[in-house]
């Protein structure tokens, strides 16, 4: 069994965002929202920030209150949404219950959504994407391109996504769409589960069941693409059971150590495709000046 080592990938991601980030005529911004102090996601800001500052990407640090509201949160981000070169804005998850994720989401100027999340960047993702232009959820990113990592050809492969959540399963079957590639897609209504994945030549997983995928429900040789994370004894797990299916599968993404941190890398690379937007857009003008 291989492992696919998704730090050496994320390596890989950001060295080339950093020399493209060097290139652009300024600093681009990028901001976490982080409402209230829960320990876990205080530190994946701060991974990111670090993360970001590496490559050239001023971070922004927007930090409230869980006290505060919906309404002011909006409002909030309505003016993270309009300083200067600001070229990615996301929040950051679970916000406590008292606020309204939806209205939170949909407050993020669509052009600086890099997570996706809101109605109108999912809505051009899903009825009008561009592999060119256009920004993709992070995680479906990550997937694709560790599966991409090795060089496989995937033309007549079977390949199963388990789970149509918003983060991993539809987006990442939407991309296997657009590359022509056909895959089942697999939900919890989904009759004959195991004798489908039994099948498959590749597996792209993002249920959140820890270490659901055992050995006896893969076939031999078996890509496993690992995006479910779990808590377990004190520790993070990912939907593959790694002891059982060691001696199974062909090649595996570890949790953690796969898709995490290549996501962060694409969550970046969404940062670098505004920032080339918004040069672009900054030279058209400047070009328009001069004409008149």
């Amino acid at each position: 069994m291989y492992i696919i080592d998704g730090r050496k990938l994320r390596g890989e991601i950001l060295a080339k965002v950093k020399s493209e980030v060097t290139l652009l005529p300024f600093e681009p911004v990028f901001c976490d929202v982080l409402v209230g102090n829960d320990p876990a996601s205080v530190q994946y800001v701060k991974m990111k920030a670090r993360t970001a500052e590496t490559v050239g990407i001023r971070f922004h640090k927007a930090n409230f209150p869980a006290s505060i509201t919906t309404e002011e949160l909006i409002k909030e981000i309505k003016i993270l949404n309009k300083i200067p070169n600001m070229c990615g804005i996301i929040v950051q998850l679970p916000l406590p219950k008292s606020i309204d994720k939806r209205a939170i989401l949909d407050s993020i100027n669509p052009r600086l959504d890099v997570d996706c999340l809101g109605i109108s960047a999912s809505e051009k993702f899903y009825k009008n994407y561009d592999s060119r232009t256009d920004l993709v959820y992070p995680t479906a990113l990550a997937c694709m391109a560790l599966l991409d990592s090795l060089g496989l050809s995937l033309k007549g492969k079977i390949i199963v996504v388990l789970g149509q959540g918003e983060l991993v399963g539809r987006p990442t079957a939407e991309l296997l769409h657009s590359r022509g590639l056909t895959y089942l897609a697999i939900d919890s209504k989904t009759e004959n589960k195991e004798r489908l994945l039994q099948q498959a030549d590749v597996i792209i997983s993002g249920i959140g069941k820890g270490k659901y995928i055992t050995g006896n429900m893969i076939k031999q040789g078996a890509v496993l693409i690992d995006a479910g994370t779990s808590e377990s004894d004190g520790g993070i797990v990912g939907d593959v059971d790694l002891e059982s299916v060691r001696n199974v599968a062909g090649y595996v993404s570890p949790v953690p150590g796969g898709v995490g941190p290549v996501t962060v890398a694409m969550l970046l690379n969404n940062v670098l495709t505004v920032a080339k937007r918004h040069a672009l857009t900054d030279i058209a003008r400047h070009d328009s000046a001069e004409s008149k």
